[in-house]
């Protein structure tokens, strides 16, 4: 197997780690998302400290893709690979204080020895509060950008199927609007609508990472030229 073609199957790998890292942490962080007594109660520590460890996967997987791809990218567009680059590390830096706030409330419950204070509800809220601004922010607007840039250069290289670019096109867009809707109070995060404008970002990003692991790179028009020339002089 060449670098290129390890290239491609190792960032489709990661796009795959990244989908199933942020669905099981959302889902083990449920108790702290959800329970504004969490931190007075008794507590699923554990449950919620995996679900800590799985979105620091999920972190290194999204960093991962954008430095795995990014030479390949930087033929084609070194502007928008960069940019690419840059949104996918801001990105994870997101996801990071997200993380960091929920596993806090965790710090506090233990601190607290079954206490029920009110100001102890109150500061898991805002912590709850913050994860919940950095989940809008990581995985809804940055995503949507990180998820144009990269289907742009996918598009015009053609190094993935232009079906497959178009996903992203349609859904690093409609994410960012859907994200401005909550963000204006349209409509809850979680909700079908939220859902819905999700799915075609999910469709890109597996779609990408399946054919990545399965065929490869395919060969634009600027991967061809040196062939030529090679076979020119031969």
């Amino acid at each position: 197997m060449n670098s290129r073609r390890t290239t491609a199957v190792v960032a489709g790998v990661l796009f795959l780690i990244t989908e199933v890292a942020a669905v099981a942490g959302l889902l083990l962080y449920q108790p702290v998302l959800t329970d504004a007594n969490y931190v007075v109660g008794a507590g699923s520590d554990g449950r919620v400290l995996l679900g800590g460890l799985l979105e620091l996967v999920l972190v290194a997987a999204v960093i991962g893709t954008a430095t795995t791809l990014y030479p390949v990218l930087e033929s084609h567009g070194k502007s928008l690979a960069l940019g690419y680059l840059c949104a996918r590390l801001l990105e994870g830096a997101v996801i990071a204080v997200g993380t960091v706030s929920v596993l806090s409330v965790v710090t506090l419950r233990r601190g607290s020895a079954g206490i029920d204070d009110p100001t102890l509800v109150a500061v898991s809220k805002a912590l709850v509060a913050v994860h919940d601004w950095t989940f809008l922010l990581g995985p809804n607007f940055i995503l949507g950008a990180n998820s144009l840039l990269l289907a742009t250069l996918m598009y015009r290289s053609r190094l993935v199927p232009r079906p497959i670019a178009v996903l992203g096109l349609i859904g690093g867009p409609l994410i960012c609007v859907s994200a401005t809707a909550v963000l204006f109070g349209l409509y809850d995060q979680l909700s079908a609508w939220g859902s819905v404008a999700a799915l075609p970002v999910f469709a890109w990003e597996v779609s990408l990472a399946v054919y990545l692991i399965g065929k490869g790179f395919g060969q634009s028009a600027g991967d061809a030229v040196p062939v030529a020339r090679q076979l020119a002089t031969a």
